[in-house]
């Protein structure tokens, strides 16, 4: 699975969010969570802990 900044993904703990930054070759990604700007939350993840990307961006 290739994952791009700006994707949508599901993390296998049920949470979403969007990639604000690939790390490395697809090694870490930071991610922002939450509903709106009232609970937004980046956190760092790993490859391992995706489950699938919802939508991608374009090329």
């Amino acid at each position: 699975m290739k994952i791009k900044q700006f994707d949508r993904v599901r993390l296998k703990d049920g949470r979403e969010g969007d990639v604000m930054e690939v790390i490395g070759d697809q090694e870490q990604f930071i991610l922002t969570i939450g509903d709106g700007p009232h609970d937004w939350e980046d956190i760092d993840i790993t490859i391992h802990e995706i489950e699938k990307v919802i939508h991608t961006t374009k090329d």
